[in-house]
């Protein structure tokens, strides 16, 4: 029997910031001459985003009303790893807590004290004791509820916490688990002038998405998805090219301009590892949620798998409207797909990707019920 998994929640910060805006206060903040500040701007023209949310005012405004970057040229003393990680844990609980408060709205016959299982996912923070313990005290979860933490695994973390979600549920029926994903890329903005740098402040973003998982249909109306199968590939020479590491001022992320590629050449012997021993062929596939690491990424897929824009849409309007998540994105991805399920989508096989460091490229196949 299949796992179900529906009921997605969201939640963003306050700060909801405009391209142009963001890249404003970069060419500030990096000190950028006329000509270094005009190719950034470029950049952030045809990175695919218009907006962008942040726990942090300061990208909305300018040198003087800064509230977590010193007001002082080039932003000197420039914050050490712990006001971020203080950031994170004033910032991640609310945002996490709104998401799953979210989830549970839309499945009324699931209280949060019949939850079993709690998986709390995060690559931009940590603490302990930690955001799963929160969780279970403002949720009202039962002390015994049973916790597991994905942390530092990037991108692709939701769906390592999903197939753990499908196999707790197929290995028990009766259980309950809600997933919860949180992350704030904007605490890890690093003052520097190399390209991978530059790249990640460009994408990466703030906002928190929840899922319940469970043995049997959700209740009520809405349209849910059925978990068929999940596929893990690695790719060893993307090793030095997404990586994400903890520096001295945050956490670093390395993101080179060859990952488009690599995962274009890897993207066709994950699928075809995910569908191997299905009765289901790629041809057969017209549904798509896939992550929207950056628009060449998600332009390198269509080119490897013969997808167009339109295959592709769902990933397009997350990054138009919110950027890189990191790993809360793919669950945006599929609350939009869900948004947009009718009845004749019921039994349609959806594929779903995302990528992170290693180069890990993670892959799942789903069903609409509808």
């Amino acid at each position: 029997m299949p796992s179900y998994l529906g009921a997605i929640g969201t939640a963003l910060p306050t700060y909801r910031l405009a391209q142009p805006v963001i890249a404003d206060f970069m060419a500030r903040a990096l000190e950028l001459d006329d000509s270094g500040a005009r190719k950034l701007r470029a950049l952030y023209r045809v990175s695919g985003i218009e907006h962008r949310y942040s726990v942090l005012p300061d990208y909305g405004r300018t040198l003087g009303d800064y509230e977590f970057f010193p007001n002082t040229p080039g932003l000197e003393p420039f914050p050490s790893v712990s006001p971020r990680m203080a950031a994170y844990r004033r910032e991640a609980l609310p945002l996490a807590l709104a998401a799953a408060q979210d989830s549970l709205r839309q499945a009324p016959g699931v209280a949060a004290d019949s939850l079993t299982h709690l998986i709390t996912v995060s690559c931009t923070g940590m603490y302990a004791p930690g955001l799963d313990i929160e969780l279970v005290q403002a949720l009202g979860l039962r002390p015994s509820v049973r916790r597991t933490c994905v942390n530092f695994m990037g991108c692709y973390a939701a769906v390592n916490a999903l197939r753990l979600a499908d196999g707790i549920v197929r290995a028990d029926p009766a259980a309950r688990v809600l997933v919860v994903s949180v992350e704030l890329c904007t605490l890890h903005f690093q003052k520097s002038h190399a390209e991978d740098h530059i790249v990640s402040n460009a994408l990466f973003s703030d906002g928190a998405a929840a899922t319940l998982v469970l043995g049997q249909p959700l209740p009520g109306p809405a349209p849910y998805l059925a978990m068929q199968a999940f596929h893990c590939g690695l790719e060893p020479k993307g090793t030095r090219d997404m990586a994400w590491h903890i520096g001295d001022t945050g956490f670093e992320m390395t993101l080179s301009g060859y990952v488009p590629a690599l995962i274009e050449r890897g993207i066709g012997q994950l699928i075809a590892g995910l569908l191997h021993e299905l009765p289901v062929q790629l041809a057969d596939i017209r549904q798509f949620a896939l992550h929207p690491g950056g628009r060449k990424i998600l332009e390198a897929i269509e080119q490897a798998l013969g997808l167009s824009k339109a295959d592709n849409r769902f990933a397009y309007q997350v990054l138009r409207d919110y950027g890189n998540m990191s790993s809360a994105t793919v669950l945006f991805v599929l609350r939009e797909l869900l948004a947009a399920a009718t009845p004749a989508d019921n039994g349609a096989p959806v594929l779903s990707c995302a990528f992170g460091p290693g180069l890990t490229l993670e892959a799942m196949l789903l069903e609409v019920c509808a």
